[in-house]
């Protein structure tokens, strides 16, 4: 099988130290901090000379203005080695690579600001912060040691002196059992208000690429249900038809995830129309809402749309590997804006609880890294067409969700939209790039419109 491009997926690797282990971590990513703090300033002094420098010569540049050695007996700032007694060389060349990127970019914003580029005439200039919140990368051999995958041998700080300390580790996930992934270094995250800590495992990434059976899962995401998913063959039949909707189904859904969570559509759409309640209580007739209003109901709701996100994608990729699919296939929505609805109507807020990018990305890094293809067709008229060729579709005043082809026929409109979306993601995979301009038998359509499902049945009949 041919390997494509080597991608970049990181685990969550929970650890679970002891009370006192939990004080080594805490003092090991504090004293790290500091020395971030304390190269950004040396870098930022010596940046023009270390700028044109690669990676790898700006740390050993670096390194001879701090380090003392024997053949660098006298280096600049030997301050350095007496304020950070014994940090370890590997900590120190990762604080360096970090420090040094902080301040290349910020003398690119200092410097794109100078010429003119800000969102406003009078933005301010940008800030160097050497408090950013950083984390210690660590390299296998001088910083950690890998015990299996249960236990792990980190070098900590104990106030003193450093030294290695066992940590267990409670639940990883499955990269690491894959052949071809290369484990790259890990990164030790330490939560000071929750004392919780894990690793940040990166891996490097090298699925195979998959050889189908001549089909395509496509996927409608639409407001009134958060995905319609279709798998229709090259030649035009559809073979799987399903909706994926966690507002209304989420049990089921969530069954199949392996998850335990209920309803979250409903939970989410609750927690936003208090928003509007309490602001009204809080305003009255006139005001305005302090910085943070309802911060804590919103995070929340960013969860729950991040969850859906996981349910659905997840559950996408589950049928394209269960039908052996070519690709998956979405409409091109990237920069679509909604439009406001009726006078005291919730379209606009319905709009805003469309996942439609999140779930198009999200799809997206879990079928790349076993191999597959995703692509982006044109959204225009997808929904508007019949996918037999019969023409505009009427929606049903009653129900939206719903089409009314001209032979009298209803639909779904949303599986309608799916079909079509199948029909040109089909023809871009086979390169049939003379298809918008072929007319169809069985279509009243002008030739140069839009493809449909019903051109691949034509094209297979002249076949």
């Amino acid at each position: 099988m041919v390997q494509t491009t080597s991608i970049i997926r990181t685990d969550r690797w929970t650890l679970n130290p002891t009370a006192s282990q939990r004080v080594l971590l805490s003092q090991t990513v504090e004293v790290y901090r500091r020395v971030c703090r304390h190269l950004m300033g040396i870098l930022f002094t010596h940046w023009p000379s270390l700028a044109e420098l690669s990676s790898q010569k700006r740390v050993l540049a670096v390194e001879k203005l701090i380090h003392q050695t024997a053949k660098n007996p006298n280096p600049k700032y030997q301050q350095f080695d007496q304020t950070f007694y014994k940090f370890p060389s590997y900590y120190r060349r990762a604080a360096i690579v970090f420090a040094a990127g902080q301040v290349s970019s910020y003398m690119t914003r200092y410097r794109e600001w100078q010429s003119g580029t800000r969102q406003r005439r009078d933005a301010k200039p940008p800030v160097l912060n050497p408090n950013s919140g950083c984390y210690p990368t660590l390299y296998k051999g001088g910083c950690y040691k890998l015990h299996g995958y249960d236990r792990i041998e980190i070098k900590v700080f104990n106030g003193t002196d450093w030294v290695w300390t066992t940590v267990g580790i409670t639940s990883l996930r499955e990269r690491h059992t894959v052949d071809s992934n290369k484990l790259r270094s890990p990164s030790l995250i330490f939560d000071e208000p929750t004392r919780a800590c894990h690793l940040s495992v990166p891996f490097e990434c090298h699925p195979h690429k998959r050889e189908g059976e001549g089909r395509v899962v496509t996927v409608d995401l639409s407001i009134n249900t958060t995905a319609t998913v279709a798998v229709v063959n090259f030649d035009g039949t559809v073979i799987h038809r399903e909706f994926i909707h966690p507002g209304r189904d989420i049990d089921e859904v969530a069954a199949a995830a392996g998850t335990c969570v209920q309803r979250n559509g409903d939970r989410r759409d609750k927690r936003l129309k208090s928003v509007s309640k309490r602001a009204s209580k809080t305003m009255g007739n006139g005001g305005s809402l302090q910085k943070g209003f309802c911060s804590h109901t919103y995070r929340k709701c960013r969860h729950i749309n991040r969850q859906i996100g996981q349910i659905v994608s997840k559950r996408i990729v589950q049928i394209a590997q269960q039908f052996n699919a070519d690709a998956i296939v979405f409409e091109n929505l990237k920069g679509w804006k909604a439009k406001g609805g009726r006078k005291r109507s919730n379209l606009r807020q319905r709009f805003h609880g469309w996942l439609k990018g999140m779930i198009r990305d999200l799809t997206e890094m879990k079928w790349q890294e076993i191999g597959g293809k995703v692509i982006d067709v044109v959204a225009a008229y997808t929904s508007k067409l019949a996918y037999d060729g019969s023409g505009v579709v009427r929606r049903d005043s009653n129900n939206y969700a719903l089409a009314k082809f001209s032979s009298g026929k209803r639909y779904n409109a949303d599986l309608n939209g799916a079909l079509n979306i199948a029909a040109r993601g089909i023809l871009q995979l086979t390169r049939r790039k003379d298809s918008e301009e072929r007319s169809s038998q069985c279509s009243r359509r002008s030739p140069r419109s839009w493809a449909c499902l019903c051109d691949l049945w034509t094209s297979t009949v002249r076949g």
